[in-house]
């Protein structure tokens, strides 16, 4: 792993949880409310847990085991493991699991993709 990804890495595991709430909601602000928050780089693990305006309950996804992939000149994102506490969401993330996506060529992205990857490539075993 080089250097570069490795203090990003590290960025990413130092950074507060109550920093990304705190962020999530500022963007959410008029929509919902994030009410939790957990990434693990390492075990390729995110849990969301989100509380729409006008909604009784909240609604909680976990996404599991996802990487991006490098295919020749273009790079995909494969999610492996998707679920919800809502039916309807967990039938539509169903749809986008287990399949590799084609990531669109954003020119101002592209000379940091080779990074994304090394830091979101597939976790080792």
């Amino acid at each position: 792993m080089s250097m570069k990804a490795s203090i990003i890495r590290t960025a990413i595991r130092l950074t507060p949880t109550s920093l990304i709430v705190w962020a999530g909601n500022f963007v959410m602000k008029g929509i919902g409310k994030m009410m939790a928050f957990h990434f693990d780089l390492d075990q390729r693990k995110v849990y969301v847990c989100t509380l729409l305006q006008g909604e009784q309950e909240p609604i909680e996804v976990w996404l599991e085991d996802f990487a991006i992939l490098r295919d020749g000149d273009q790079y995909c994102v494969i999610l492996k493991q998707a679920r919800s506490n809502k039916i309807w969401l967990t039938n539509l993330l169903a749809k986008v699991t287990g399949r590799a996506w084609k990531i669109p060529v954003v020119p101002q992205l592209k000379p940091h993709m080779g990074l994304v990857t090394e830091l979101l490539g597939e976790k080792k075993s």
